[in-house]
């Protein structure tokens, strides 16, 4: 949101860039992003090239209203009006800018980087010290090359303190990155192994890390972490905070829990002082330790440190994306709420297709930095750049100023209790809904209510986690390759519209489906990206063609067929996509009846080849990669063979998850994306797999019962414990997806961060675990599958594949899906 104006010529002179200024607007908004555009009059659009090439999307920024651009070349179509920037990079163009403005303020700005717990310790500090200070901080987890600059644009006069965040994947992006924040006081939170690939040992991530703290004069952090390092610290001052070295300033040498809160005794300066912590998890303990030092190394005293540490809130990193009732769809971000956030959730609103009607409701905004009017005139704004259809507004502030909402229907609410008395009224049906509030306004009540009531058994869907891993192939990919995204089964068993929403929002180019309905769904849906039907059934060629859906064909009746009802229908040229069989004898062309399918394809005009395609049988197993490459020949002369006969190109593809990497010659003109979006791919080795899985499994304990050794447990009495024990009851069964092949101590299941075997038969709704070690209670959560206990690890617990477990996870499942 806009707090600073430069001209356009101003910034010319600061980029040192060539091109001519058209007109001398002025610029409040950095984008980077045309999917993101806000307050186009007043934007600057960074043509960026990342993953891909920003210059692609001037024309979509150009037409959502942006009519100033930073550019490395000129682009060949003319715009008018429009002033463009040419310079060397235009990501050091954009660093430059944001180096620019930060030197303009004399700000004390914290510094935080490390491998966790960044964000949640810039947003606990911002808890903790705004009371005193007017914050700006990094949105969310703006914390990379491209974050870093963004979020130091934000910084306006009447801010007192910076918090921001720095992130690195690799050496060399850190010095950068502390030139940008300039940070006099720096925060080093827990490091660990995320990113290592990306640093030849941890040894150089951490002096990578570092870097951010050259010119600092106070560093803060856990003395344990960096005993080896002490060479590379060069900050005068230092405070340090330790649960095992008494030479540490702040020396943590007691933890108890105390209704259901953390106690802490600690020795500083040579007095004991306390601290209780609303939470019991360790990473949350770590980072409020690591909050509980800087507030004492900033000169807070003892008491006053406890007083506001007791009272930390939650940190809502992800908005949550669930069924509602009412065939709603709910985005249910109800624990967090400032103007940049506000930002991001919109966009995500935006993303979502499978309903016509939006709805936001929000609460009043705290702690912006900006004065109460000039707030409300920028949600109002922001809220009118997104085509919302209907705006609830809770809250005494929003009630006021409800005046700057120019929208047709609205609602204000002085309070929740009020708004949740009349939203019977409201008729909330076949909508997007986003609830986004303070905590303090207690919008859970309101999340509840227009929630879809379901099975206990969830399965949680990380979006950012499978953009990331979509992201991380098209790192390996050749340029101008393109992505086929397969969603075929209910996406793996994770979703129909959210997966594909997401990933036409990422711009993939292609989506597949195994069946018509499922692509007809997708239409429904608002997905207007090219879809591909694997098997297209005869009956149903005129649902597809309808919703134009491309299909697949693979055999001379099927081509028969469609060409008939194409004729019958008038249609020319209409896109199929030729599969052709080089070894996988499931569906496909035969290379011998290729010489017929060009004499046929040569006398038609009611198809065009779309692509031409083929499927690699063992792309994974080096044992046969003999085999893949001998596919490869037979599918090159195949399409060789159809280029010379029709005359014109077509796609060609042919690798699917596992080739992408392992065969980068047979990546073509397209490649196949399946299980590997969900984080699984067998043949990447450790060292080069920047994945991250997608999917987490939970449950929890219905009863736990004490059983003595030799008694029997579940169906056919199969079930035994070899000492007197306690078994759990958990909510989840093989109609669910749990499969009977893990029972009797074959499936494993995480409990408090315990790996447990089940005991006895698998049964339709429910299973039971061993949990005789361990201090369980009904109603804790059980993790079927995450990151710990992965997919691969339970497939091959039972002799099966990846894909089998994921697909077997029933629809009765809740599906619910997180977005940072």
């Amino acid at each position: 949101m806009p707090h600073n104006t430069y001209s356009i010529a101003e910034i010319k002179q600061i980029l040192n860039a060539e091109g001519n200024v058209i007109t001398d607007t002025y610029i409040s908004v950095l984008l980077t992003d045309s999917r993101r555009a806000v307050n186009t009059h007043e934007a600057l659009f960074f043509a960026l090239r990342s993953r891909r090439d920003g210059h692609e999307f001037i024309d979509e920024a150009y037409k959502l209203g942006v009519r100033n651009f930073i550019v490395k070349q000129l682009p060949r179509q003319v715009f008018e009006n429009a002033n463009f920037l040419i310079v060397p990079d235009v990501l050091k163009a954009l660093q430059q800018l944001a180096i620019n403005h930060r030197d303009k303020f004399d700000l004390e700005v914290i510094g935080i980087t490390g491998s966790n717990g960044k964000t949640i310790v810039k947003e606990w500090l911002f808890q903790l010290l705004s009371p005193d200070k007017n914050i700006v901080r990094s949105p969310r987890s703006y914390n990379s090359q491209i974050g870093v600059p963004l979020s130091v644009w934000q910084i306006a006069n009447e801010n007192t303190l910076g918090i921001f965040e720095a992130g690195v994947s690799t050496s060399g992006e850190m010095a950068v990155l502390e030139e940008i924040i300039k940070p006099r006081i720096g925060v080093l939170t827990h490091l660990g192994s995320a990113h290592n690939e990306g640093f030849a040992s941890y040894d150089d991530k951490v002096k990578e890390k570092l870097k951010l703290f050259q010119h600092v004069q106070l560093l803060i952090y856990q003395y344990d972490a960096l005993v080896t390092f002490q060479d590379e610290i060069t900050a005068p001052r230092k405070f340090t905070w330790s649960r095992e070295f008494s030479q540490s300033d702040l020396y943590v040498f007691s933890e108890t829990i105390i209704s259901k809160n953390y106690y802490l005794r600690a020795r500083y300066r040579g007095k004991e002082i306390e601290c209780l912590i609303p939470f019991l998890d360790d990473a949350s303990v770590e980072n409020a330790i690591t909050c509980w030092a800087t507030m004492l190394a900033l000169g807070y005293s003892a008491v006053e440190c406890d007083k506001r540490l007791e009272h930390l809130t939650a940190v809502s990193m992800r908005l949550e994306l669930k069924m509602g009732i009412n065939d709603c769809t709910i985005i249910d971000d109800s624990y967090n709420s400032d103007l940049q956030s506000l930002e991001i959730a919109l966009n995500f609103l935006s993303q979502q297709n499978q309903h016509k009607n939006k709805t936001v409701i929000l609460s009043d905004i705290y702690q912006s930095g900006l004065q109460v009017d000039e707030l409300y005139k920028q949600v109002a704004s922001l809220i009118g750049t997104k085509n919302i259809n209907r705006f609830i507004g809770v809250g005494e502030a929003l009630t006021e100023h409800q005046r700057y909402f120019n929208i047709s229907k609205k609602f204000f609410y002085t309070d929740t209790q009020s708004f949740i008395k009349q939203l019977g009224k409201l008729d909330l049906r076949d909508e997007t809904i986003l609830i986004k509030g303070s905590r303090i306004f207690g919008f859970e009540r309101i999340s509840k209510a227009l929630t879809q009531k379901a099975h206990e058994t969830l399965m949680e869907i990380n979006l950012n986690a499978m953009v990331d891993n979509l992201n991380f192939y098209r790192s390996k990919l050749y340029p101008r390759v393109k992505v086929m995204a397969m969603v075929k089964a209910f996406s793996y068993g994770s979703g129909t519209f959210e997966i594909a929403n997401v990933l036409q929002y990422a711009k993939v180019d292609y989506l597949a489906v195994a069946y018509i309905d499922e692509g007809v769904s997708l239409r429904e849906s608002g997905i207007n990206l090219p879809i591909m039907v694997l098997n297209p059934e005869a009956a149903a060629f005129d649902k597809m063609v309808e919703h134009n859906l491309e299909p697949e064909i693979y055999s001379f009746n099927q081509l028969d067929e469609f060409v008939k009802f194409a004729f019958r229908n008038k249609i020319t040229a209409y896109p199929i996509h030729l599969k052709i069989d080089t070894g996988m004898h499931r569906l496909g062309f035969d290379v011998l009846e290729v010489d017929e399918l060009c004499d046929f394809l040569e006398q038609v005009d009611c198809v065009k080849v779309k692509s031409v395609f083929s499927h690699l049988v063992a792309s994974d197993a080096p044992q046969h990669d003999a085999f893949t490459l001998q596919q490869m020949k037979r599918y090159e002369k195949a399409y060789l063979k159809l280029e010379r006969a029709l005359d014109y190109k077509f796609i060609r593809h042919i690798s699917n998850t596992s080739a992408i990497i392992r065969w980068p010659m047979a990546q073509y003109d397209m490649v196949r994306l399946g299980i590997g979006l969900y984080g699984i791919d067998a043949s990447i080795p450790d060292h080069m797999n920047g994945l991250q899985p997608v999917a987490t499994l939970k449950t929890n304990i219905s009863q736990i019962k004490r059983i003595t050794a030799g008694e029997t447990v579940g169906y056919n009495r199969m079930g035994k414990l070899a000492a007197d024990g306690k078994i759990a009851t958990v909510r989840i069964g093989y109609a669910d997806g749990y499969l009977r092949a893990f029972g009797n101590g074959i499936g494993k299941m995480l409990v408090k961060g315990n790996l447990v075997p089940t005991v006895g038969n698998i049964a339709m709704d429910m299973c039971m675990i061993d949990v005789s070690n361990i201090d369980a209670n009904e109603g804790d959560e059980v993790i079927v599958f995450n990151h710990e206990h992965r997919i691969e690890d339970m497939a091959q617990e039972i002799g099966t594949i990846p894909y089998e477990i994921l697909t077997n996870i029933s629809q009765r499942v809740k599906r619910v899906y997180f977005y940072e």
